[in-house]
């Protein structure tokens, strides 16, 4: 007797994961990306590679961006998005810690590819001037559940992600 495979499996949905990173400083500003290819400002972050784990895919992204390396095994919150100019999507939101000014300088030094047009550190009462409104309610729910001490743990089957 033959099984067919569920369609999940042989034509999984279109559907973005993208993971991004909320970083403070020593004063609590958010650290933001400008690119090329979006409008306003973004936490740092990306998409991963195919069989990629997630924060390490976060991981890898910050490290380009910024030049620094940070654990991001707390995830802050989860959001939905859904199909407009692109397929749906789900974006994971990571603590990346308040950064001591060694950190600081290292951001400030490092060179970011060419699509990164601006690293800046921005306060909450800025953040909607500077951000589409999505991503700003993105970031201020993750600021909300940081403030509460509520964070997911990064699991890899069932165990703490490293």
């Amino acid at each position: 007797m033959t099984t067919s495979l569920p369609r999940i499996l042989t034509d999984p949905p279109g559907r973005r994961l993208g993971h991004q990173a909320l970083i403070l400083n020593r004063d609590g500003a958010v650290l933001l990306v400008g690119t090329t290819y979006k409008a306003g400002l973004l936490l740092l972050g990306g998409s991963a590679e195919r069989n990629e784990l997630p924060h390490l895919a976060a991981r890898r992204h910050v490290e380009t961006e910024t030049g620094l390396t940070l654990p991001l095994a707390r995830v802050l919150a989860v959001d939905y998005v859904t199909m407009q100019l692109l397929p749906e999507g789900m974006n994971l939101v990571y603590w990346g810690g308040r950064l001591v000014p060694t950190q600081e300088a290292i951001v400030r030094r490092h060179r970011p590819p060419a699509e990164i047009v601006e690293l800046r550190w921005a306060h909450r009462a800025e953040l909607g001037d500077l951000m589409e409104a999505d991503q700003h309610r993105r970031v201020e729910q993750s600021l909300d559940a940081l403030s509460r001490g509520a964070h997911l743990p990064m699991l890899l089957r069932g165990v703490p992600a490293a």
